[in-house]
């Protein structure tokens, strides 16, 4: 499993014009969010999800080198296969590293409710979706995950 953070202000996921997942650090009083784009390979698990889960919630990207847990602060998740892409050969990415949905869309909820139990406010894109995702990445700071 593969998650790509990002230290956000703001950020915004919308399907057919429509604001589907939205996280607003913020306006509630808390300086940074995460937005996490998810990637699932063949080879994951749940026990593998709810570890990404606890070292999103837990890593040390935000204001003040705290978590999120450490602000309270909100994330969102968005799937995100193309983390899967391999560019190795020729100029068009192979899509195989990737696991299918049906594989895949389990182990990302798992991933979000696992955030959830641990006392995260979770915002989602819709799964297979294409989807617009805006955001306000702060430092910049973006980090890449893999377990």
């Amino acid at each position: 499993m593969r998650a790509l953070l990002q230290r956000v202000t703001s950020a915004q996921v919308q399907v057919d014009g429509e604001t589907v997942g939205r996280i607003d650090p913020v306006a509630n009083g808390i300086p940074h969010g995460v937005l996490a784009l998810v990637g699932v390979t063949h080879t994951d698990t749940e026990s593998i999800a709810r570890a990404m889960a606890e070292k999103i919630w837990r890593l040390r990207i935000l204001d003040g080198e705290r978590s999120a847990a450490d602000l309270g602060a909100p994330v969102l998740v968005v799937s995100q296969f193309t983390l899967y892409a391999d560019t190795r050969k020729g100029r068009r990415p192979s899509w195989s590293g990737a696991a299918p949905g049906a594989i895949a869309e389990p182990l990302v909820e798992t991933l979000a409710d696992t955030l959830r139990q641990l006392g995260a406010t979770v915002a989602g894109g819709r799964f297979g979706a294409h989807m617009q995702v805006e955001l306000s990445n702060d430092g910049p700071v973006t980090v890449l995950l893999e377990l």
